[in-house]
């Protein structure tokens, strides 16, 4: 850290011009996503047919397609719909006595915010340089506003075994197919019909921003200059490891009184 303070200490040698995206608007969301329908290749389904009881081990999000609309008669404002893709990892069990069967399925969420994106209509053209050559001829873009979305695994705080009729998303209700990247996770056709299935309940964190590209005026310090050599020796593999510090932390985790409640980041248990 010695090396940002020296940053801070110098003066101010110029304004310069920088190209760069400017975050317009943004939003935080933490939503609990109750009941969502979990689909079954048709493998797995069969699995599901004959369970007993479930176990949500975890759920991952597979991606995340984005769509920025502008909305009429609100200058600068843009609706931005956000379609989450979440692979859920369940234990089945179907007998009391047999170990649990591990599968996998298919869930979605359909989330959408409104944000101010500011108006532009210019068109942008560029060229990327080649050397000893003609250069290459990019795309015309615009400065229309894009969405970008920032989030982590959601958690899973609940699954239950239920009938199709009782879980909230629905894509065979909805006609809507299945993009060809989120189904090559699976080794199967994804059913849709199905008269069981699973509901699981996710916590999910977000944060969604609307950019635009703008031009900016800056202050500048001095260009980054390194201030160290790089090491190219190959040291001895065992000076190496005696180098590295014990990891106390991975043999004796901390009590709750070593924590510091004073971090915004730090979890509670929520037992009051």
């Amino acid at each position: 850290m010695p090396d940002n303070k020296n940053c801070c200490k110098r003066q101010i040698r110029e304004a310069v011009c920088i190209d760069t995206d400017r975050v317009y608007d943004s939003c935080a969301d933490k939503d609990c996503l109750a009941d969502l329908r979990v689909y079954f290749t048709a493998e797995t389904q069969e699995t599901i047919n004959e369970a007993t009881n479930i176990r949500c081990r975890g759920a991952e999000i597979l991606n995340a397609f984005i769509e920025v609309e502008k909305i009429p008669f609100n200058r600068g404002c843009y609706s931005v719909d956000v379609t989450f893709y979440f692979r859920v990892t369940l234990d089945v069990f179907t007998t009391p006595t047999a170990a649990p069967t591990t599968v996998s399925g298919l869930s979605t969420y359909a989330k959408k915010c409104i944000l101010y994106g500011s108006e532009g209509n210019v068109k942008v053209y560029s060229s990327e340089y080649t050397a000893d050559d003609i250069d290459e001829q990019l795309p015309v873009t615009n400065t229309n506003p894009k969405a970008k979305v920032q989030t982590v695994d959601p958690i899973c705080l609940d699954a239950r075994l239920c009938d199709t009729t009782q879980c909230c998303n629905n894509l065979y209700a909805t006609n809507r197919r299945l993009p060809a990247s989120i189904s090559r996770f699976f080794d199967g056709d994804i059913v849709l019909d199905a008269e069981r299935t699973v509901a699981v309940t996710l916590g999910l964190f977000t944060i969604i921003q609307l950019e635009r590209d703008v031009q900016m005026l800056i202050p500048a310090y001095d260009f980054c200059i390194p201030d160290k050599e790089c090491t190219c020796e190959t040291d001895d593999p065992c000076e190496t490891f005696r180098k590295i510090e014990f990891p106390l932390d991975e043999f004796f985790p901390p009590n709750e009184r070593d924590l510091d409640r004073s971090e915004p980041n730090n979890l509670s248990c929520g037992c009051g």
